[in-house]
């Protein structure tokens, strides 16, 4: 099972250079898990994309209702991000030992509490992850 990060459904869901490669690797994962974070995260990358003209509006609502259709299908297993999240997010960064930033640090605790591999295309979410020993995998060309 894996947990996929919002760098993943962007790439996923949103025409962009790791697209292809993206849907190969969502291909072979069995049981592609992901929290309302996500959600959230989508939705926020979707808006810049409309503000800095990468991507129309129509686009973006079309890319929303597309993901909104594959939750309600249970295309992805959806996890909740609760007080133990909180408390490994929060433990990790009051280490001051990387440049972990909030949403991250709850991505990567969702994976770590749920006995899940991370997959990211995000290069400091991968290092991160290896810093705490979240099992992570990145996607790259």
């Amino acid at each position: 099972m894996a947990y996929l990060d919002t760098s993943v459904l962007a790439a996923y869901y949103c025409p962009e250079q790791l697209s292809d490669v993206v849907g190969r690797v969502l291909g072979d994962i069995t049981t592609p898990t992901i929290s309302p974070l996500v959600e959230i995260e989508l939705c926020s990358a979707l808006s810049l994309k409309v503000r800095t003209r990468e991507l129309d509006v129509s686009s973006a609502r079309m890319i929303i209702s597309r993901f909104q259709v594959d939750i309600t299908s249970s295309l992805y297993e959806l996890i909740d991000i609760g007080p133990r999240e909180f408390q490994l997010a929060r433990n990790w960064l009051s280490s001051f030992s990387s440049p972990l930033r909030t949403l991250d640090a709850l991505h990567l605790a969702a994976a770590f509490c749920n006995d899940l591999e991370l997959i990211t295309t995000d290069k400091p979410l991968m290092t991160a992850a290896k810093h705490f020993s979240v099992r992570c995998h990145l996607v790259t060309k």
